[in-house]
């Protein structure tokens, strides 16, 4: 029979114990893990990215809020956006003009700012609407972020870039799994299957120029494989460009840009 444990190292294999019993509870319950055979194995990464991309790509729509911070200060989003079958926006939008509105409906941008003539685009040219992308051209993708399904990033960053799990956090009062993913610019935008050869060559010569030559992301996944946020990060020779977008209330479409009030 083994000797009986001291006082003082038993309390320290409880705690080793509490630990561990911890962490698989917090993998348990932010949906890192899946039953096989009445045992739960690990997921990978990309497996549970590509799921929760799928997921938001099913449900259609989301309320997202998004801040963008770097050298060139601060901008923000909020408000409803859909996609799928419907193709419609409605955001309200902060950044160097003030405040705006930002309404997309069946593919059209229409941005407007208080006391100011209302500017539209189409959805290949939403980066001409940006205030800093020097009188049009790709300026890093704002615009075309905040009207585009925000899980088509977990998408690309899952086939493009190295997968960590950084284990369980808690993210509006639910026990979330938190990823992190980092690949080439070239190959991350690559992985987006409706770039387009023009386009891919417009962003690889923006990244180029400002001298970033990795993106970086951030994912929160829920239970289910519910995408509740994501932050992209972007280092270049002016410094780093952080932008956040929180995702809730998944499935719940806008009215669409007329019927709003």
């Amino acid at each position: 029979m083994p000797p009986a444990l001291r006082p003082a190292v038993q309390g320290t294999a409880l705690l080793l114990l509490a630990g561990v019993l911890t962490a698989c509870s917090l993998m348990a319950v932010s949906g890192d893990r899946t039953p096989d055979d009445g045992a739960a194995t690990v997921r990978p990464p990309k497996q549970v990215l590509l799921s929760a991309a799928q997921a938001l790509d099913d449900v259609g729509g989301a309320r997202i809020e998004a801040v963008e911070e770097g050298p060139d200060g601060r901008r923000t989003a909020s408000g409803t956006v859909s996609w799928g079958a419907r193709d419609d926006a409605e955001l309200t939008v902060t950044d160097e003009r003030g405040s705006g509105r930002l309404r997309v409906q069946d593919g059209t941008l229409d941005l407007g700012y208080d006391g100011a003539p209302g500017r539209r685009a189409e959805r290949a040219d939403a980066e001409s609407l940006d205030p800093r992308g020097n009188g049009g051209g790709y300026a890093g993708g704002w615009f075309t972020g905040l009207v585009t399904n925000p899980g088509g990033r977990a998408h690309a960053m899952a086939l493009a870039g190295k997968l960590t799990s950084l284990g369980g956090e808690q993210l509006a009062g639910t026990t979330v799994a938190h990823y992190r993913g980092s690949a080439s610019v070239a190959e991350f935008f690559a992985a987006d299957e409706g770039i387009g050869e023009a386009r891919l060559a417009a962003v690889l010569v923006y990244y180029r120029e400002r001298g970033v030559a990795t993106i970086g992301y951030d994912f929160w996944v829920a239970p289910g494989d519910h995408l509740l946020r994501l932050r992209a990060t972007a280092q270049g020779s002016a410094g780093t460009v952080v932008t956040t977008t929180d995702v809730s209330e998944t499935g719940t479409a806008p009215e669409g840009p007329a019927a709003a009030g």
